[in-house]
């Protein structure tokens, strides 16, 4: 409202305006939508604008303009009364939907109705419009939505949405007319939104469930059908607009009970037509490319097969890409079909709009605040002034989520392209969004290889906006500890080499449990038996070197490494020592303790690796070649060879089909590795190849799956009475101990393959945020396939035969009459351990489902999984006897000897003794499940 006062005659100038009534809105907001202005000259068609600006807002309820003389200046006066803000909104007898979920289309549909905006009635009738349309979709197609408005004192609203939802519309009966050639099956089985839920291809058990009914899905579930019969051939398929019938459900359900709600019966009519196959694809319009060779070749169809619609739009979506990295952006194919009704063919005529090829323009980033743009340019694959190719556009988005700078991009999202079409040019514009650049984290947990562990890291992989990464971690556990600091320049002087330096010292004790039973009637362990555990511990410091260079700025890339390191072990039983001290890793003169200590490698790493995948933290898609051979020899004191193959890759799944916007992902690994010593050495013991452990067998104990060797071993036997008691050797002085006699046995040793193939799958599901299932399996192979690589050295054999063996006379103190290990034991002769029958070759399989946690501070997967293992190694092994049992039997005491502080027969019972621990088979039994927790990764 303007009231209006007779003006004057003289020149009438603006005072200050004045603002009543305004709450929220604050008065310079009001202020600085008006056109009048302190000093200007009083103009009633400007108030007029004043009034249209402030009430276009949508802020205000009412809005009126006084205006009152005074004698100085015209002043005027704006009181405005402000639409009410909504205090709370509420949602009564919603139980298909959540309440999250209807905020989450309010965004999509721009409702803009929320908490704290403004009350507007026609927001509140869109809100019920999409109320209903969401409850459609879940099966409640008579459902009543109303609101209730509410004033709050001063000025708000509270809004409750009443809703009725009513009962749940289910599809019925599914009918086909006019469906000759396909079976109603097949058809239901295209229906992906409203076929019932069931188990696929299993004819009885498909239709189990029946799904909701959603209208809206069923012109979408129409055309399925029809493009059903196109994928077989019937190009001039039609399907009807489909009839439904709604009744009440009736019936029973699967627990026998009364079914309630409603039904929905589908009709759908069907005109197959005739069935054609491809008689050919004809291209005009191509002036780029006149070889229409190249051009049907992005088709996959053959002439003379069936039609198949999907395939033919699969090629014309390849014809695009193809034309695309051409700088076509404006490509267009029109297909117009030509059917030769009597032999039953159908020809494609494809009409090529090529428009002309575009240039780059300018390539712009948005949201880098940190990152500068040249670590961004250099990731690109294209460059201003070059011809536009959006395969290379692609490449250089995946290229940049390798990065792991930003939040993971998406072409279509995250990229905008901007055409100049008098010049011929495409201007791109990337908007990134970055992740934080320093992570500093405490990390532990369970881990097979680790055990109990804690520790702490910083990492920065974007340092200083230049794309280099620092690291920094320790970690401390019951079976490892380490510190490591690490340095990678990916761009070394502005070319696109990487350098990286890492120094570290580690220390690991190799203590596995074996996760398999050793029965031996019943009886304690022997120490035979406890010769089935390897245990040692391993420190080692080192520092590494390596360098890599991309191919033609593609996803591959060669690189090199070289490393150096000094280790030494400690062995904390004699298996485990005698195998590590008498193996001809090192040089012929060096064996015993002094092959374990100051162990110095020195070793270049040539390797090759192509990866297509976008997020190497939780990967969706793509694929990953790595290939790399370690080479040790170059200087150091042992010398080897390993190289390693291996392989994976991921799809996107919906159900049991990949699909490149399903939720679920399906990935499989392979590896090989082989290792083998050269220049008359063997490979060491510790870089020997075994299965096992969170990442590789889930199943199994780390490092457990492995073959097995028999050992020689030189054991100490005390003499003892049959009684139990043990000889002295001076029956007066006990300190002395007991006469031990010694004598020569083989233990069985695990001792890793030269050779290991492993593979693995799994079928991830996200469940929701970092919670993840997952079906897995897992399989292994380690093998021997070289013997001369379990070649024992001369001198750590001589550790072995140099001793005599045996007891038969004790005088003076001392052992008299044995035999000598170097011809008296001919097992012990030879130089090469025999891999022990049974434990070769033997397959290893774990299946089962497992748990994923990304834990927020440890920034690692919480593992829980349980793994059934149907492939093992369970076998009866016999012993492998050093002696013949007469032979055995003459490195004790003959029966006629008595010594001082012996009872008769103390040599005959000691001989059986000894043959009963160290001649009895055993029986290797890997576990058949496993449950378990760790903290680690997989593949």
């Amino acid at each position: 409202m303007l009231h209006a006062q007779t003006a004057a005659n003289t020149t009438q100038v603006l005072c200050q305006p004045q603002v009543v009534g305004n709450r929220r809105i604050p008065k310079e907001s009001v202020l600085a939508r008006l056109f009048s202005r302190q000093g200007d000259v009083y103009d009633p068609t400007t108030v007029e604008r004043d009034f249209n600006s402030l009430w276009n807002t949508g802020y205000f309820e009412d809005i009126r303009i006084e205006r009152e003389d005074t004698d100085q200046c015209v002043q005027l006066v704006i009181y405005v009364r402000e639409k009410p803000t909504i205090a709370a909104i509420d949602y009564k007898g919603l139980n298909a939907v959540t309440v999250s979920d209807v905020l989450d289309r309010y965004k999509k549909e721009k409702v803009g109705l929320s908490v704290e905006s403004q009350y507007d009635p026609t927001r509140l009738k869109q809100a019920e419009v999409v109320l209903k349309e969401m409850l459609s979709e879940h099966g409640h197609q008579f459902a009543t939505v109303t609101e209730e408005v509410k004033t709050r004192p001063p000025s708000s609203v509270d809004i409750l949405f009443v809703v009725k939802e009513g009962p749940t519309v289910k599809v019925g009966k599914i009918v086909f007319e006019g469906n000759a050639s396909l079976k109603p099956r097949v058809l239901r089985g295209a229906m992906k939104n409203l076929k019932p839920i069931g188990i696929p291809h299993s004819i009885i058990f498909e239709s189990l469930f029946p799904r909701t009914f959603d209208s809206t899905k069923l012109e979408e579930d129409s055309e399925r059908v029809r493009q059903a019969y196109r994928e077989r051939g019937y190009a001039r398929a039609l399907v009807g607009d489909p009839v439904t019938h709604v009744r009440d459900a009736g019936g029973l359900d699967l627990l026998l009970r009364p079914s309630k709600g409603k039904r929905v019966d589908i009709l759908m009519p069907i005109e197959e037509g005739g069935r054609y196959r491809l008689g050919g694809i004809t291209f005009s319009g191509n002036k780029a490319v006149t070889n229409t060779r190249v051009l049907r070749a992005q088709f996959a169809q053959k002439d003379g097969e069936w039609f198949n619609a999907t395939k033919f739009g699969k090629g014309l979506e390849q014809l695009r890409k193809a034309y695309g990295q051409l700088g076509y952006i404006n490509f267009v194919a029109n297909p117009t079909p030509r059917f030769d009704e009597a032999k039953h063919l159908v020809y494609i005529d494809v009409d090529v709009t090529e428009g002309k090829p575009f240039y780059v323009g300018r390539i712009e980033f948005t949201g880098n605040t940190v990152t500068r743009d040249k670590v961004i340019r250099r990731e690109l694959m294209l460059e201003e002034g070059q011809v536009y190719n959006n395969a290379l556009w692609e490449e250089s988005i995946l290229r940049l989520n390798q990065l792991n700078y930003f939040d993971t991009l998406k072409v279509e999202d995250d990229s905008e392209t901007r055409q100049n079409e008098d010049e011929g040019s495409v201007d791109l514009l990337l908007k990134l969004k970055e992740k934080g650049k320093n992570s500093i984290g405490l990390n532990g947990g369970i881990s097979g290889l680790s055990g109990t562990f804690v520790g702490l890291n910083y990492e920065t992989n974007n340092f200083l906006g230049l794309g280099e990464t620092l690291s920094v971690s320790a970690n401390i556990g019951d079976l490892s500890r380490n510190l490591t600091f690490g340095f990678t320049e990916p761009y070394f002087r502005n070319r696109p080499l990487s350098l990286g330096v890492q120094v570290s010292t580690t220390k690991y004790d190799y203590n596995p449990a074996k996760s398999y039973g050793i029965q031996n009637n019943g009886t304690a362990l022997s120490a035979a038996q406890n010769s089935l555990i390897t245990n040692y511990n391993q420190g080692t410091t080192g520092l590494s070197i390596a360098a890599s260079y991309p191919i033609r700025r593609s996803l591959k890339r060669v690189g090199i490494s070289y490393t150096l390191q000094r280790s030494s072990i400690t062995t904390f039983n004699d298996s485990t020592r005698n195998v590590f001290q008498t193996l001809a890793f090192r040089s012929q003169t060096i064996a015993g303790q002094n092959a374990l200590s100051g162990i110095v490698t020195s070793m270049i790493t040539p390797s090759f690796s192509y990866s297509s995948i976008s997020n190497p933290a939780r990967p969706r898609d793509g694929k990953e070649l790595s290939i790399a051979i370690q080479i040790a020899g170059a200087g150091g004191s042992v010398k080897y060879y390993s190289p390693v193959l291996s392989y994976r890759q991921f799809f996107p799944m919906r159900g049991l089909k990949i699909d490149r916007d399903g939720r679920n992902v399906f990935g499989y690994r392979i590896q090989f590795a082989h290792a083998a010593g050269f220049g008359g050495e063997v490979t060491p013991p510790t870089n020997r190849l075994y299965s096992g452990g969170d990442d590789d067998l889930r199943g199994f104990d780390v490092r457990s799956a492995s073959p097995y060797v028999f050992i020689p071993n030189k054991i100490d036997f005390p003499l003892t009475n049959p009684d139990g008691t043990t000889v002295p050797r001076n029956p007066s002085n006990s300190t002395l101990g007991p006469i031990n006699i010694p004598i020569p046995v083989f233990r069985i040793v695990p001792i890793g393959g030269d050779t290991s193939l492993t593979t693995n799958m799994e079928y991830r599901i996200p469940i929701a945020g970092p919670v993840t299932f997952a079906f897995f399996d897992d399989f292994g192979l380690d093998v021997n396939l070289q013997a001369s690589q379990l070649r024992e050295s001369v001198l750590g054999n001589d550790i072995i035969t140099s001793p005599t063996y045996g007891c038969p006379v004790f005088l003076n103190g001392t052992c008299q009459g044995g035999i000598s290990g170097k011809t008296g034991v001919p097992a012990f002769a030879g130089l090469n351990l025999d891999t022990v029958h049974g434990t070769n070759w033997v397959p290893r399989m774990s299946t089962g489902a497992e748990l994923q946690v990304i834990l927020p501070v440890v920034n690692a997967p919480l593992r829980l999984y349980y793994a059934y293992n149907p492939l093992r190694l369970y076998e009866q092994i016999p012993q492998q006897l050093a002696l013949s049992n007469a032979q055995f039997r003459t490195l004790f005491p003959a029966s006629g000897i008595v010594l001082p502080g012996s009872a008769p027969g103390a040599g005959d019972y000691s001989a059986q003794q000894a043959l009963q621990y160290y001649g009895a088979n055993y029986l290797l039994r890997e576990p058949r499940k496993t449950f378990r927790l760790t903290v680690s990764t997989t593949f």
